[in-house]
């Protein structure tokens, strides 16, 4: 079998490579790391007893926060190392832990890579955020006694049919997961139904709550204000956005600034992909739209703006946040497109006005949530967004209304990080 797996892998490899070598040349993707990639990884402290905690991209970064906290403070016994998938994953994680942590990317599933891994690493215990789990890992894993827990594990409605259609060969594989640790009842029936054992099974709640910061406030956001010379203008930020979705936004935003009552108003977006910031800059060139780059003045290669009218580029990393925090509504992307949605939970946590379009099934708990508390507002189309932007900028009430039930979902959600600590640590005792 694990030759056969193998050499699937390999005819994967080469069907895929072509668009591997054009995202490396036109995206300067996958550039670094290709060591790492093959399994060879070194320790900071190899004389210790070592947590291997895994999460893929930059979402999974973000929940696996609180935890690695805490798993600092109780377990100083043990090194912690967190590995990556993607390019955006590893930077957002070298941001955070790289001073006190070993970073570095995920291997691939290679059998030969994955046991080269795990001789350099020797983990006592791994972790894997969410549900991004392996063949080969998790049989090298329990070939090595090493437990296996999906911490924060979620089981879309995209991809939970996709398990199932190769439900025989994913029960033996998610058989081998020694405790997994899912977010909601939903998601447990599903990891039961494609294999996991219900005993092995634990509803611990959603991290990513308690990864929200309920404040007013965010670092660095009033700097951020005056770089773009914001004053008085009331901000619509557009988050995460995808494909094709910005077409929309622009078209929204235009019809707004017809109406004389929101002169004042500035759009910002903040593509989900960095890639992307390129294409969406001559996007709003070819609109014959007034441009601010904010890469270019938080570089100083370019001065203050002065045109209150341009539409404002988010091209950089780690700045949505502030965005954020300044905005008189936001709306969160990937959603008006079939592309899944982006995470809603810290921008209701921020307690602002938050808004999103139908296609946001890989958030489903999060927007379930919101929705039955009238914490958040769903638009099914460009139509119906437009009405609901002018609706919450003329009615400061009603959207503030929603902005407080939100950041009131957010906290009643807080909690899952202890539940979670407390599982894991039964772990560690005999790790």
């Amino acid at each position: 079998m694990r030759i056969i797996l193998d050499l699937l892998y390999l005819l994967a490899a080469v069907a895929y490579s072509p668009m591997i070598i054009y995202r490396a040349i036109r995206h300067k993707r996958y550039r670094t790391g290709w060591d790492q990639r093959f399994g060879k990884i070194s320790r900071r402290s190899p004389q210790k007893k070592c947590i291997w905690l895994h999460a893929v991209s930059v979402g999974e970064v973000n929940a696996a926060k609180t935890i690695i906290k805490q798993l600092e403070n109780k377990s100083g016994d043990f090194e912690i190392v967190i590995s990556t998938t993607t390019d955006t994953g590893f930077a957002r994680a070298t941001n955070l832990f790289s001073e006190k942590h070993k970073v570095f990317y995920f291997p691939f599933d290679f059998s030969w890579m994955m046991r080269r891994a795990f001789r350099n690493i020797r983990p006592a215990i791994c972790l894997l955020m969410e549900l991004e789990i392996w063949p080969n890992f998790v049989q090298i894993a329990q070939q090595s006694n090493i437990p296996v827990i999906v911490v924060n594990g979620r089981m879309s409605d995209k991809s939970f049919p996709r398990y199932q259609k190769i439900k025989p060969l994913v029960k033996k594989m998610f058989g081998k997961i020694s405790l997994t640790l899912a977010q909601t009842e939903q998601y447990a029936q599903r990891f039961k139904e494609l294999g996991c054992p219900d005993e092995k099974i634990i509803v611990t709640g959603s991290l990513k709550y308690d990864t929200a910061q309920i404040t007013d406030k965010v670092e660095g956001a009033d700097a951020l204000a005056a770089q773009l010379n914001i004053g008085s203008k009331r901000l619509w930020v557009t988050g995460a956005t995808g494909n094709d979705e910005e077409k929309i936004l622009l078209d929204v935003f235009q019809q707004l600034k017809q109406d004389g009552r929101f002169a004042n108003l500035r759009l910002v977006i903040v593509p989900r992909k960095p890639e992307r910031f390129d294409e969406v800059a001559q996007l709003i060139e070819r609109r014959g739209l007034p441009l601010i780059r904010y890469s270019r003045i938080k570089n100083n290669t370019t001065p203050p703006p002065t045109d209150n009218q341009a539409i404002i580029l988010g091209d950089t990393m780690g700045d949505l946040r502030k965005f954020y925090s300044l905005a008189a509504i936001i709306f969160v992307g990937r959603s008006l497109v079939p592309m899944g949605g982006s995470d809603m939970v810290e921008a209701a946590a921020l307690g602002k006005c938050t808004v999103f379009g139908p296609h946001a099934f890989n958030f489903k708990q999060t927007v379930d949530a919101l929705l039955a508390d009238s914490g958040a507002i769903m638009v099914k189309d460009q139509q119906e967004l437009l009405q609901t932007i002018q609706q919450c900028l003329t009615d400061s009430d009603f959207a503030q209304s929603i902005a407080n039930k939100g950041r009131e979902v957010i906290r009643k959600n807080q909690g899952a990080t202890k539940n979670t600590i407390d599982q894991i640590a039964e772990f560690l005792t005999t790790a």
